[in-house]
């Protein structure tokens, strides 16, 4: 796959560290879902009255948008430790039963990417979400036997961009579900701004509108962005990141201003070029560009979708009208059809 410079699922080691440093940690400090977070400080809050483990959540939508970000925000607001892992990394029962087993009372575990669990591995979380209990067996053959452990009151905190992978017991059992939303231009520009002067690095108003024009509505994409132009502002002796020098920076890391990149144009222009604008299905559009179809779904799609540039029907991909104009193209009459004005 080619590499993805505005992608919000890979970073590099030096950007993972720096993203730590970038994380709010409070919900006070949390820019953007604001119903998400009026309801969480609701459910911290009783949960901490009642002096109770707060009730298993569930953290789905596409990457970037601050899932762990929130599972560290929980973990500080209900003044417990948390552990990380992914669904991946739990390969058979013994490690989840050894993750379960160690937790402290109160902790709270955070397991990215949980539609990816084995299905053994996810029936075996089932008691430790109900109960504050897992079922282990000893011994093979006719004289195993199962032993119950019992576990302290945790908080288990899922996050997945593919909610639909779930399945439906797994799903059933979290008692608090959020969705998380692509964020609006002014809140990335908050977000920025904060960021900015957490890494001491002067950005005026101009500057932050630029990268976050091109953030593509997700923070983790935006703080990226900020790194590098500030880069540019350290190379070229300059004091401060305005509108012009973010412009330039981005244009040279051939970001769009709507963000896109040589991927999403590729994807595009094949959707257009190749098959008229669609509709196409994602096999044959992932064959065309030499992209995974699954990377087509997780990587590509959600913005462009939200950016109004595609559109799924029970047929396949089409691109909008915005899509075409975007490419410097002419709309043909059999796609105007398609979308009357």
């Amino acid at each position: 796959m080619e590499p993805r410079f505005g992608s919000p699922q890979t970073m590099t080691a030096e950007e993972a560290l720096s993203e730590v440093t970038l994380r709010p940690r409070s919900l006070e400090e949390y820019v953007g879902q604001q119903q998400l977070r009026q309801n969480l400080r609701i459910f911290i809050d009783a949960a901490r009255q009642r002096q109770e483990a707060l009730d298993h959540v569930l953290l789905y939508g596409p990457p970037g948008l601050g899932k762990t970000t929130l599972a560290h925000i929980i973990a500080t607001e209900m003044g417990s430790s948390l552990r990380i892992t992914s669904g991946p990394a739990i390969e058979r029962v013994g490690d989840l039963a050894a993750l379960l087993t160690a937790l402290e009372p109160y902790d709270v575990l955070f397991i990215d990417e949980i539609h990816r669990l084995a299905p053994p591995v996810e029936e075996v979380l089932y008691p430790a979400m109900e109960d504050s209990a897992i079922d282990v067996m000893i011994g093979k053959g006719p004289s195993a036997r199962s032993l119950r452990l019992e576990l302290p009151p945790f908080t288990l905190v899922g996050a997945t961009t593919r909610a639909g992978l779930l399945s439906a017991p797994l799903r059933d059992r979290f008692g608090v579900l959020f969705h998380l939303d692509y964020y609006t231009q002014e809140e990335l520009v908050q977000i920025l701004s904060r960021s900015a002067t957490v890494l001491g690095v002067s950005l005026l108003p101009e500057g932050a509108q630029e990268i976050a024009r091109r953030s593509r509505g997700t923070p983790r994409i935006a703080n990226r962005l900020l790194r590098r132009v500030r880069d540019f502002a350290q190379v070229n002796h300059l004091p401060s990141i305005d509108g012009a020098l973010a412009k330039e920076a981005l244009d040279a890391l051939h970001i769009d201003p709507l963000g896109l990149e040589s991927l999403d144009l590729r994807l595009l222009t094949a959707l257009i070029d190749t098959f008229g604008g669609g509709p196409v299905g994602v096999e044959a559009l992932s064959a065309t560009i030499g992209e995974e179809a699954d990377t087509l779904e997780e990587v590509y799609e959600p913005y462009l979708l939200q950016a109004g540039l595609l559109t799924r029907s029970r047929r396949g991909r089409v691109a909008t009208p915005l899509a075409w104009h975007h490419l410097g193209k002419t709309l043909p009459a059999a796609q105007q059809t398609v979308f009357p004005s």
